[in-house]
């Protein structure tokens, strides 16, 4: 029992280093901690789901009936990219609603709401004489072929959690989601 004052006052004392190591350190680099490959700071840190999907149009309820998820064929990109990628002269053709980034080109997880979206305008029909779809494209980058390239647990974590705002927010049943045949 002689020997307690003492472990109070060492284990203090070290809680005391360790907090101004800490202060020291942070103050020193002038910025906030990096996220690591398993700190959520850079998932928290993601625009919430509600932001894309709200847009300044008034949204058609009843317009919307299915959810299609397809993987963009690429590495990396947004939707300024992925234009270039697909041939098109402006970022505004591109024929889907919403992008999801991997990391390179936008950040893991970050969903992007394309112009279609925001006029609330239906994806082209993939042939000339099909009706004008009333789904809402998801383009989620990574390559479907190749095991490497999969989606980022980011990816599907927002890609589900953007699907259950947009049936919640439309009425969409959720047997009317459709995902690439690999997908997690």
């Amino acid at each position: 029992m002689s020997n307690q004052p003492r472990v109070v006052k060492v284990l203090a004392a070290l809680l005391v280093s360790m907090t101004a190591g800490t202060a020291v350190l942070m103050a020193l680099s002038g910025r906030p901690p990096v996220a690591g490959p398993f700190s959520l700071a850079s998932y928290v840190g993601l625009p919430p789901i509600k932001d894309a999907v709200h847009s300044g149009v008034a949204q058609q309820g009843e317009g919307w009936n299915s959810i299609e998820v397809y993987f963009s064929g690429s590495t990396a990109g947004n939707i300024e990219q992925l234009a270039a990628l697909y041939g098109l002269s402006r970022a505004v053709d591109i024929n889907c609603h919403f992008v999801v980034c991997n990391g390179l080109g936008g950040g893991d997880g970050q969903v992007l709401p394309t112009a279609k979206w925001q006029r609330q305008l239906p994806i082209m029909p993939a042939r000339p004489r099909q009706p004008q779809s009333r789904t809402i494209r998801m383009c989620v980058i990574a390559v479907a072929d190749s095991p490497n390239t999969m989606p980022t647990e980011y990816q599907v974590q927002r890609v589900y959690a953007l699907t259950d705002k947009l049936c919640h927010s439309f009425g969409i049943n959720p047997r009317a989601i459709r995902y690439p045949p690999n997908w997690q």
